[in-house]
């Protein structure tokens, strides 16, 4: 495979200046793929234009590593929110892979090392609250949280797929006024500190609330809430899955069903403006330098809503911060723990939490929001490869090779500002120094090395994932996460703008974030809708 896994060759495609599409799509990320495959084969004549030589955006497989062929998802890793429907609707070669173990979260706890194993079975995460807490209230406070949520979710779930309902729909829907007032009514540190008492535990919980989202437990704006929502609806069950061959597989499969159904896939074509009366749409693009137009009767922005307004001409929105960081690591082995009791392939299958207890937590946040890096960086980790192999060369598997994928939590994008290199090396060496805490050896010594003999690590701060991936402030969602819901100025489906044929398919429509292909599938059918009507 090529070290990206889906180029798109230019050679032999249709001229395309002065052509006239239905639909011409902004962007090949995974949203604007989705809403190519939908289209294209509902009979639509589809243009994807794309800036980059390849397709997939952030949801890419490639070898960053010199001469070592292990295949990363470089900068999105899990799927949860990716409908089935989709996949069964665009017939699509793709496949997840459960994990057996949900976390793990070491602490030391009266001068010893321990933690709390989420997984393997009833029996065994309820003799780890057991230990960690010694008695039962945590477990069944953890049973009945997640009990709630697991109903919420097989509510709200099939409904992202559909016309956004109003707040009072979703909230009939969801049927549950407790469930209600936890989710969307109050800061979600407040369910927090009322249902648990354990520091540990209750970071766990908080965690699915931060991820991408810079806020403390108990912001008003709530968006924390909206955050965790997210998080715990996936699939109906809140599940996060390893994608098998990588998160390349998935755009692969989307590439190949836009193509089979007649789109055209054109990479190294920069859209830089659209003009539109509401009917019909100009798109002028860039190539080698070179610009030339395309008509279409629709035309979809998967880009941001930053990006969005560039093209159009429109006034921007608010401006987006990113507030994580990303690393990804390949092993020779997987580091020993001191806490001997867990085996390192259980603690490294599920998400291994650092530094996330709530007090850890609240205390990160009040350190960046001050404007300084926090003191002991929160972040998480997951193994790819104890899951699904497939992503490592099989000499690597025999060798014992493993991959780590850390996300870093509250490092918002204005602490890296004045220097984005010496402060990402800094934040790296203390992250690194909190796993290093909980291992019986350094995870430096762990590291493989490249064809140059250079470890095997890279990290990838809020302003690395702007210039390379053009994420607003390296926001992962493009901006604050939306409730699933219509609100004034949202339009039926949430990829609406002011301009009646321009649509939002990307992270920054209603219902957008992760990756989920529901934008691209939700601004497909408004499309389709618009043609019937």
């Amino acid at each position: 495979m090529a070290d990206l896994d889906h180029r798109v060759l230019r050679r032999g495609m249709p001229a395309l200046p002065g052509h006239t599409y239905d639909v011409v799509i902004v962007g090949g990320g995974h949203n604007g793929l989705v809403a190519a495959a939908y289209l294209a084969r509902a009979g639509r004549s589809v243009l994807v234009l794309e800036r980059l030589d390849h397709t997939g955006g952030a949801a890419i497989s490639t070898r960053p590593f010199a001469g070592v062929d292990a295949r990363l998802s470089r900068y999105s890793y899990l799927v949860s929110l990716l409908p089935k429907k989709i996949v069964r609707d665009l017939g699509l070669d793709f496949r997840v892979r459960t994990r057996t173990i949900s976390s793990y979260t070491p602490v030391e706890r009266d001068g010893r090392p321990t933690g709390l194993l989420v997984g393997g079975g009833e029996r065994r995460t309820r003799e780890a609250f057991a230990r960690l807490t010694g008695g039962e209230h945590e477990y069944q406070a953890w049973q009945r949280f997640y009990g709630m949520t697991g109903r919420v979710a097989e509510r709200i779930f099939p409904t992202l797929t559909e016309p956004l309902p109003t707040r009072e729909e979703l909230r009939r829907r969801v049927d549950d006024e407790e469930a209600w007032r936890t989710l969307f009514e109050e800061p979600i540190g407040v369910a927090v500190e009322d249902r648990f008492a354990d520091d540990l535990v209750r970071g766990v919980v908080l965690t699915d609330a931060l991820i991408g989202t810079f806020a403390d437990a108990h912001d008003p704006s709530l968006k924390q809430n909206r955050c965790f929502l997210y998080h715990v609806i996936g699939g109906g069950t809140g599940a996060w899955d390893v994608p098998v061959g990588g998160m390349g597989a998935l755009t692969d499969a989307l590439a190949a069903a836009a193509r089979d159904a007649g789109a055209v896939l054109a990479t190294g074509h920069e859209a830089v403006r659209i003009a539109t009366d509401g009917r019909t749409a100009e798109v002028t693009y860039r190539t080698d330098g070179d610009e030339s137009v395309v008509a279409a009767r629709h035309v979809l922005v998967n880009a941001s809503p930053q990006a969005l307004a560039e093209l159009t001409g429109d006034a921007p929105p608010d401006p987006a911060e990113g507030a994580q960081l990303k690393v990804n690591m390949l092993l020779k082995r997987l580091p020993r723990l001191r806490d001997a009791s867990v085996d390192p392939r259980e603690a490294f299958s599920g998400t291994f939490h650092i530094a996330e207890g709530y007090e850890q937590l609240a205390v990160a946040h009040a350190e960046a929001a001050a404007g300084r890096l926090p003191s002991a960086p929160p972040s998480e980790i997951y193994c790819h490869s104890l899951t699904d192999p497939s992503i490592l060369a099989p000499e690597l598997v025999e060798q014992g090779y493993q991959t780590l994928t850390l996300f870093g939590l509250h490092t918002p994008a204005r602490l890296f500002d004045a220097d984005n290199s010496g402060v990402r090396e800094e934040l790296l060496k203390a992250t690194v120094a909190q796993l290093d805490a909980h291992l019986a050896e350094s995870i430096a010594d762990c590291l493989a090395t490249d064809a140059e003999g250079r470890p095997c690590i890279e990290a990838k701060t809020p302003l690395d994932l702007e210039r390379d991936l053009r994420l607003p402030g390296g926001n992962i969602f493009h901006r604050d996460l939306a409730w699933p819901y219509r609100q004034e100025g949202t339009g039926r489906w949430g990829v609406e703008t002011r301009h009646p044929n321009v649509l939002l398919c990307g992270a920054g429509a209603v219902r957008g974030g992760g990756v989920s292909g529901v934008p691209g599938h939700n601004a497909a059918m408004a499309v389709l809708e618009d043609v019937a009507g």
